[in-house]
């Protein structure tokens, strides 16, 4: 299924790290694209920009008309506890109706940007007992593929790379290590896939050509353990890795400290109890279902690191 001249695409979240990324693949691979963003947007030219916010899916419904395709990648991602509403309304509500309307629109096929979180991993095996944001992202998965579209839904690990601006939590890990706030390594049982963000983006595009509906495809890089990752970062800063090792009692006691202090502020959290909970897990993943049916090779993620700092470096967040 090659992108032609009636291929025109509704993508959301297309301002955020992973959307912009797959709106320049979508674009690569010749579709026409209509994004629905919430900030300005680097190829605003070379596509359809609307505004919208999916915690009101009717007031894009009017967009969705004359679009073939739909790849959703919006969703709101925050350990803030004040944000858990608003993550429940835009995540799995506003999937909901987004999902109605493009049914109604005629839209024949849909691609979901999910998570490999919904998978659970050891110590946390079941995505519904986890905080919000997993939760949320299981039941948005639910709800996309209860609607009446022809639906593909792509899982990525910890997408890296340049353009990460909010940042997101990964970002913002490799933010505070550039600048000397990781003053401790996780526990020593720990690790995380980490996959390169534009590897993510052409799995999109893969899932949408050729992507079975109803199929979940896990999309991952490298298993890294956090020592290795911690070790990784150091040699591409040039900042040496913490050597002192967190008690995990201690760092449960601070999550919980900093989890009442942001319900009393409205803050967002600088030690997030569900990030605490998944530093003692071996986050790793098995992306070879995806390799095989969708073609989706794996690149070094030591490149998209390094990227990634160089790009934190150039747009100031770090020396």
């Amino acid at each position: 299924m090659a992108a032609g001249s009636r291929d025109l695409v509704f993508l959301t979240g297309a301002s955020g790290f992973v959307g912009a990324h797959v709106l320049r693949a979508l674009i690569g691979a010749g579709y026409e694209v209509r994004a629905l963003a919430r900030a300005p947007l680097a190829v605003e030219g070379e596509c359809e920009t609307v505004r919208g916010d999916l915690s009101e899916p009717g007031a894009v419904a009017r967009s969705l008309e004359g679009c073939r395709y739909l790849v959703h990648t919006a969703a709101h991602y925050s350990f803030a506890p004040s944000d858990r509403e608003r993550i429940y309304r835009v995540n799995v509500a506003g999937t909901e109706g987004l999902f109605a309307a493009a049914h109604i629109a005629g839209v024949e096929r849909a691609v979901l940007t999910s998570s490999s979180a919904t998978l659970g991993h050891e110590s946390e095996p079941n995505a519904l007992r986890a905080a919000s944001y997993h939760r949320s992202k299981v039941l948005q998965e639910r709800a996309a593929f209860a609607g009446r579209v022809p639906t593909v839904a792509v899982l990525p690990t910890a997408p890296v790379g340049p353009g990460d601006w909010k940042p997101t939590p990964t970002g913002r890990m490799i933010v505070d290590f550039m600048r000397g706030r990781m003053i401790a390594r996780p526990p020593a049982s720990g690790g995380m896939n980490v996959v390169d963000v534009e590897q993510v983006a052409q799995a999109h595009v893969a899932a949408l050509q050729r992507g079975t509906a109803g199929e979940r495809y896990v999309v991952g890089g490298e298993d890294l353990s956090f020592d290795a990752l911690w070790d990784l970062l150091a040699q591409l800063t040039g900042r040496s890795a913490p050597r002192w090792r967190a008690p995990v009692a201690l760092m449960f006691a601070a999550g919980w400290f900093d989890e009442v202090r942001c319900r009393l502020t409205r803050a967002e959290p600088f030690v997030p109890l569900e990030g605490v909970r998944l530093s003692r897990t071996r986050m790793y993943a098995d992306s070879s279902a995806a390799q095989q049916a969708l073609g989706v090779s794996l690149r070094p993620v030591r490149d998209a690191l390094a990227r990634a700092v160089a790009w934190y470096r150039e747009h100031g967040y770090a020396a």
